[in-house]
Parts: structure tokens; C-alpha cells; sequence
């Protein structure tokens, strides 16, 4: 048992500011429940984040699975750390032996968001000066720069609008709004609401987008459902720990909501099935509806596009998720 004559408990996180951000609120959790231990943030900084960063200059590269929690799990298989915090879609669906995922917390709004220059604000409309609210995918003119490093978000918007182009784009949340207020050659980007909200950003009802430093003259969509399925895991933090290590598990059991872990279970089967990462141009999301538990998922691996939907109890979680991408991959 623990208590508070044990060392520290050691939490490990990447440095950018949603990570950070994440960290805290898990950290936070931790105190709540265990308010007699003691725990305190490591701060690691991973291969991906020194990639990311280099590629900045060299947009089109795309970064390997894993490179976002590696040194997380070096750290926690080398006993340097406790637990590792990660956003569950950047953990591969295979960890390492001796490490499991101890807990999921309760998830976020898993829509993506279009961000965008205002019409009214740049004082033109169209290539470059930016669109009138609302806006929708389906009526961006030909041409229409929508920026993305992601395969799964390219792919759904070239399915909605194939006259649009999306280069790639990297950086933090705050990064990409400035790129896209300063760079004329994007009309737009796309970045998921659950990181926005965590980092304390908000889209009013009229597009507004609401925080701080946000560059002028910018303007947000909530993407719904049936336009953008989200990455599998997204809006989810993920707790990573060492096999049988009992006192961490028992922390893990109490900061685990088990619906969307059971959601979630289902998504990373899926993908695992389907043999990708979080850069295959594939899609899933699953919710609970009662006793059920139902999943909507989307294929661009081949043409032509796959789609499917199931759903079953929601103790078959795994069963649920392999189902789905044997029909997508027949």
C-alpha cells in the first residue's frame, strides 16, 4: 500500500503545451483521489517532438508511429518514471512488453474543427482573403488550401470536395492558427476541438473563436460526425504503466472511465486489425447506447472508399472493433 512516506510518483509527459495541459488535469485527478501521496510531472521531450520541429522547415515529411511516447515508455520500463500521459491516438496499438494502459480517462469532444480567415475581417472573399461564416467543406471553391498533416483528414476532405488542396502543416495549436492568420497561401486548417478545449479555446455559436493570443481574424466550424469521422482514440488521455505494478494499477482504477475505455477498446482494434498507425488514412468512432456499444468506421486505404457500421454488447469491445475491419478489408 502506498502512502505518503513513499517516494514521489513520477508522471511523465511530453513538453508541448496540450501535453502539459493534460498532464496537469490527470495530475490533478491524482491528488483527488489520493490526496495522502504525493506526485509530481518529469517532463520528457520525445523523438517526435525533435522531428516535428525539423520538419517544420519541410513540410510533406511524415512522422513515424511511436515517435510521440517512446522515450515516455523508456522511462517508464528504465524505472525513471511512474506513469506516462499520453493523448490515447498518438499511443501505437502495440506497446511494448512489460507496459499496458492502465486507464482512459473520460473523453472530450472527439469533432474536429475547420479554422479559417474571416471574409469580413480581411475585406475580400475567396483565395486568400479568407470566407463569409458559416462555412461548410462541401461549398469551398476549387483551389480552396486546406492544410493537414493528417492522411485520414485529407482523405475525408478530398472525399466531401475533390477540388481542394491540403498540403501538410505542423506545429501546436497556437502555431497553426498564427500560420494560417499570417500565411496567404492557406485559406484553412483543421485541428481537433478536444485539444482546442483543453487548451482553454472555445468556438462560439457564431464562429468566434474565443482564448488567448488567438491571431485576428479568424473564424471555426465544428465539424459534425457524418462529414469528418475523428482519428481512432481521439479526444481520450491514455495512462501507461509497467505490467503488474499493483500500487499504480490501483491509482489507474480510479481514474478510469469505463465507458470510454470501452469505446476506445473498440477503435484500437480496429486499427490494429487493420495493420495502421495513427497516420493510416482510416477513421473510427465508437460510442455506448445503453447496454451497446456501436461503431462507425471509414476505409481509404483502396478505392473504392469503405464504409461500415455494427455494433455489439458491450463487453465485446475487441470482437466489435475486428469485425468492423474485416468488412472494410474484404
Amino acid at each position: 500500500m502506498m502512502t505518503a512516506a513513499n517516494p514521489p510518483i513520477r508522471i511523465a509527459t511530453r513538453g508541448s503545451a496540450l501535453a502539459l495541459a493534460q498532464a496537469h488535469m490527470v495530475m490533478a485527478r491524482c491528488q483527488a483521489a489520493f490526496p495522502a501521496l504525493e506526485f509530481q510531472l518529469k517532463v520528457i521531450k520525445t523523438t517526435g517532438d525533435k522531428l516535428q520541429t525539423a520538419a517544420l522547415a519541410h513540410e510533406g515529411r511524415n512522422l513515424p508511429k511511436g515517435l510521440f511516447t517512446k522515450e515516455l515508455e523508456v522511462a517508464l520500463l528504465n524505472h525513471e518514471a511512474d506513469l506516462a500521459v499520453h493523448s490515447l491516438k498518438d499511443l501505437p496499438t502495440e506497446l511494448p512488453t512489460g507496459l499496458r494502459l492502465g486507464a482512459v480517462t473520460e473523453r472530450a469532444d472527439v469533432r474536429d474543427v475547420l479554422l479559417y480567415r474571416d471574409a469580413q475581417a480581411a475585406g475580400a472573399e475567396g483565395r486568400g482573403g479568407g470566407f463569409r461564416a458559416p462555412v461548410r467543406i462541401k461549398d469551398l471553391p476549387a483551389g480552396t488550401v486546406v492544410a493537414t498533416s493528417s492522411t485520414r483528414r485529407k482523405a475525408q476532405l478530398l472525399a466531401i470536395n475533390p477540388g481542394l488542396k491540403t498540403p501538410d502543416i505542423r506545429g501546436n495549436v497556437l502555431t497553426r492558427m498564427q500560420k494560417l492568420a499570417s500565411q496567404r497561401s492557406l485559406d484553412a486548417t483543421i485541428l481537433a476541438f478536444a485539444g482546442m478545449s483543453r487548451l482553454r479555446y472555445a468556438v462560439s455559436p457564431a464562429g468566434a473563436i474565443e482564448g488567448q493570443d488567438v491571431p485576428a481574424g479568424l473564424r471555426a466550424t465544428i465539424l459534425e460526425l457524418d462529414e469528418m469521422l475523428p482519428c481512432v482514440g481521439q479526444g481520450a488521455i491514455g495512462l501507461e504503466i509497467r505490467d503488474n505494478d499493483e500500487p499504480l494499477a490501483a491509482i489507474c482504477q480510479q481514474l478510469n472511465h469505463e465507458p470510454t475505455a470501452q469505446c476506445v477498446t473498440a477503435e484500437r482494434a480496429f486499427l490494429a486489425a487493420m495493420g495502421g498507425g495513427c497516420q493510416s488514412p482510416v477513421a473510427a468512432y465508437a460510442w455506448v447506447a445503453g447496454e451497446t456499444l456501436e461503431i462507425s468506421a471509414v476505409s481509404f486505404a483502396a478505392q473504392p472508399v469503405r464504409r461500415a457500421r455494427a455494433s455489439r454488447p458491450r463487453n465485446q469491445a475487441v470482437e466489435l472493433g475486428q469485425w468492423v475491419a474485416a468488412q472494410l478489408k474484404k
